[in-house]
C-alpha cells in the first residue's frame, strides 16, 4: 500500500475521532482533541487527494469513517449490537476494498 492510501486511512481514523468529539466532548481538552481530529482527518484526505482520484479518495474516506463510528458505537459507548447494521456496514466497507483494488494512481499534478 502506497502512503496515499495510508493518509487517507489516517484520515479516516481522525474523522471517527472527531465524529465521536462531537458527541462526547465535554470540557476544553476533549473539544481540543476534537478540533485537531478534524484538522487532521481533512489535511490528510487533501494530501491523499494529490495521487488518488478526488472521489474515490472522498468515499473510501466518509465510508471507512461510518465504518469506524458506527463499531466505535458497539464498542464503547454501549450502543445495542444490530446484526442488519453490522451486514450494511460489511456490504460498505467490500465497496471500499473494491475501490482500492480498481484505483489507480494519479501521475504527478
Amino acid at each position: 500500500m502506497n502512503h496515499y492510501w495510508a493518509k487517507l486511512l489516517a484520515g479516516a481514523f481522525f474523522e471517527v475521532i472527531w465524529v465521536i468529539g462531537l458527541k462526547h466532548a465535554s470540557n476544553v481538552s476533549t473539544w481540543l482533541i476534537t478540533v485537531v481530529a478534524i484538522f487532521l482527518s481533512f489535511y490528510l484526505l487533501i494530501i491523499s487527494t494529490q495521487k488518488l482520484p478526488v472521489g474515490t479518495a472522498y468515499a473510501v474516506f466518509a465510508g471507512l469513517g461510518t465504518a469506524g463510528t458506527v463499531i466505535a458505537e458497539f464498542l464503547f459507548f454501549g450502543e445495542p449490537f444490530d446484526l442488519v447494521k453490522m451486514a450494511f456496514i460489511s456490504l460498505l466497507l467490500i465497496g471500499i476494498v473494491g475501490l482500492k483494488l480498481v484505483t489507480e494512481e494519479q501521475g504527478d499534478k
